[in-house]
């Protein structure tokens, strides 16, 4: 077995390991519930915008991105953009990987690839910072709640035009919502690639933890999932990136399209 298959072998096991942890999992837990209550989520930038995410889920998307090379992300919510910059880049760097790999130059305003955002409310300052941005070329946003059906159109209609598609569901948390937009988006993710839905968490903390917001125990991300999978064997959940991370606001939220 040659060096770098003997490493992934070893990963493999040690992931496989963790899904028995449970001690492990639940200091994981425990820590994603302290972290949460003292806001340690807003800490991080990527590339000067504000993404409020945890650096282990940043890392699984940038995962998915090399593994899927999808030339459309699709995005609901947007607060300061830090996701959609995320994304842009890592489009950038698919970019960079097909230029390198067939001799070519390729010019970022000509490139295919695309990130479209979805939010009710884009603030005005947000938008500027955005638009200003150097990833602003790869990136496209359409203001309007991600369940109206114009909107839900306009993404489709865009999303016609493209191969490969990821879709990552990130704005109102409520099971309805939620609900809503599964049934809009996942038509459009491609097979192979994934519909990521975060703050799936939101289950496993206690009633009441998020008590300034509509969402709570019963009523959120993982209620939802669970509820359209239960009608749509076209996706599973990516329980082995989930056991790598152990750290995680998507808990079962990393669906994956198999057919």
């Amino acid at each position: 077995m040659k060096p770098f298959e003997e490493f992934l072998q070893e990963k493999q096991q040690r992931v496989k390991a963790f899904e028995q942890d449970k001690e492990l999992q639940t200091l994981s837990k425990n820590w994603l519930q302290a972290s949460m209550a003292r806001k340690y989520v807003y800490n991080f930038s990527w590339m000067d915008r504000p993404i409020i995410q945890y650096p282990q889920d940043i890392l699984a998307v940038q995962e998915l991105v090399w593994e899927v090379e999808p030339d459309l992300i699709i995005e609901t919510g947007i607060a300061h953009g830090g996701s959609l910059i995320l994304s842009a880049s890592l489009l950038a760097l698919l970019d960079m990987s097909d230029a390198i790999q067939e001799g070519k130059t390729i010019d970022p305003r000509n490139s295919k690839r695309m990130v479209l955002g979805v939010d009710i409310d884009i603030r005005q300052h947000n938008r500027v910072a955005i638009e200003e941005h150097p990833m602003a070329s790869r990136i496209k946003m359409l203001q309007g709640s991600s369940v109206d059906h114009e909107i839900v159109k306009q993404v489709s209609d865009i999303a016609s035009g493209y191969e490969r598609v990821l879709v990552f569901l990130d704005s109102m948390h409520t099971h309805d919502h939620v609900l809503a937009e599964l049934e809009s988006y996942t038509p459009l993710v491609t097979k192979g690639s994934y519909c990521v839905v975060f703050d799936t968490f939101v289950e496993d903390m206690p009633p009441g933890f998020f008590a300034d917001r509509p969402w709570d125990v019963g009523n959120n991300p993982k209620t939802a999932v669970r509820k359209y999978l239960e009608n749509h064997d076209e996706f599973v959940i990516d329980k082995e990136l989930e056991n790598k991370l152990l750290i995680t606001v998507a808990p079962d939220g990393y669906l994956k399209r198999i057919k």
